[in-house]
């Protein structure tokens, strides 16, 4: 009776007793075993079947990090910082005036260099002028010698008819005299003539020459004013690309020399992942291979890309100190060769990286894409 009462209590009609009880509680534990070892046969069998057509084809590494050609920027010339026009982490175009020096004492060199062009100009102008009228003098005292050599063959021949005549008392000795004294003139003349032509054509060298030297000379003062027309433009520093202003130096008012660091500009585009991968995992990755990769940044995202170059050496060639793994004091450690992958298509996302960020590199290195 006690045994009827009980089993009431417990919830269980009168009819079934403990062992029936015993019985269904087993049962349900095979349930509950079978039915976990058919999830995990088909979550293995799953999981075997995507690395047979996925898996094993592909390389990944959590070493890696998205890279970028981050820009410094220095100044040509040397000056104080007049004005500061970004801001901390402000967002920039290509050519978007960024940084101004005190352009005062270039803009004076510039106004000196053009005067010095003008005035150098205005003397060559002058020699030029000079040259032209050479020549024109030239010219005429080339028709001065013509005609001269006329009056002179003139002159002889009627000397020579006057002294014919006086010789035969058709003529009087003092018109031969005359005839005489003229032509002997006129052959000065000639001379002088010829004389003064020369000179003028020396002195049209002379010109050119000084030409020549006075085109050097503003030439010169051209060069000059180019020089100091760029160092007048070279105080207002520009941004070279579209990017990110980062780890400003430049203080306004504060004396910078040429070269020194004022600014970098991290680019919003263009950037690549540099993955490290093990050795191993290299065998059969080659320049093209698609990859896909994933940011802390954004997680959930994925970004495409594919296998740009392999570096040629390992992470540990390049450092400041290469190992030197002597005798005796060796330890084998699997080395890691940077690989860059460069990110594919236009997704809008590819705003929010930044370059040193931390990513997951996947490589797929099957040979046809089409099959798994």
């Amino acid at each position: 009776m006690s045994d009827t009462m009980s089993d009431r209590d417990a919830g269980f009609p009168p009819s079934v007793d403990g062992t029936t009880r015993a019985r269904k509680r087993i049962s349900l534990k095979k349930l509950a075993s079978v039915g976990v070892a058919i999830a995990v046969i088909a979550g293995g069998a799953w999981y075997g079947q995507d690395w047979w057509t996925n898996g094993r084809f592909i390389e990944s590494t959590d070493d890696s990090y998205v890279g970028g050609n981050v820009t410094t920027i220095a100044p040509h010339v040397s000056g104080f910082i007049g004005r500061i026009l970004v801001a901390d982490n402000q967002f920039v175009r290509a050519g978007q005036l960024m940084i101004e020096l005190d352009p005062r004492d270039y803009q004076a060199a510039a106004d000196n260099a053009r005067a010095v062009v003008a005035g150098r100009q205005a003397a060559l102008d002058e020699l030029q002028a000079r040259y032209e009228l050479q020549q024109s003098t030239i010219r005429q005292e080339a028709a001065e010698l013509s005609a001269t050599s006329a009056q002179l063959s003139f002159a002889t021949d009627d000397a020579d008819r006057y002294r014919r005549l006086a010789a035969t008392s058709a003529g009087s000795r003092q018109d031969a005299q005359r005839a005489s004294s003229l032509a002997q003139q006129t052959t000065a003349n000639l001379a002088a003539a010829t004389a003064a032509l020369e000179a003028g054509r020396e002195q049209l060298k002379v010109l050119s020459a000084e030409i020549t030297g006075a085109e050097a000379n503003l030439a010169q003062a051209q060069a000059a004013m180019r020089q100091a027309s760029l160092n007048l433009d070279y105080t207002q520093i520009r941004a070279p690309i579209d990017g990110y202003i980062g780890n400003r130096a430049a203080q306004q008012g504060s004396y910078v020399p040429a070269g020194a660091y004022l600014i970098s500009v991290i680019p919003s585009s263009g950037l690549w992942v540099d993955a490290n991968f093990k050795e191993d995992q290299l065998t059969h990755m080659v320049e093209g291979d698609a990859a896909t990769i994933t940011a802390d940044v954004l997680p959930g995202h994925i970004f495409h890309a594919h296998v740009a170059s392999v570096a040629p050496g390992t992470g540990a060639v390049f450092s400041v100190i290469p190992a030197e793994n002597a005798t005796g004091n060796f330890t084998k450690i699997v080395q890691r060769v940077p690989v860059r992958l460069v990110l594919d298509g236009n997704d809008s996302a590819l705003a929010m990286l930044r370059p040193g960020l931390s990513t997951f590199a996947h490589v797929d290195i099957r040979r046809d894409k089409t099959k798994p």
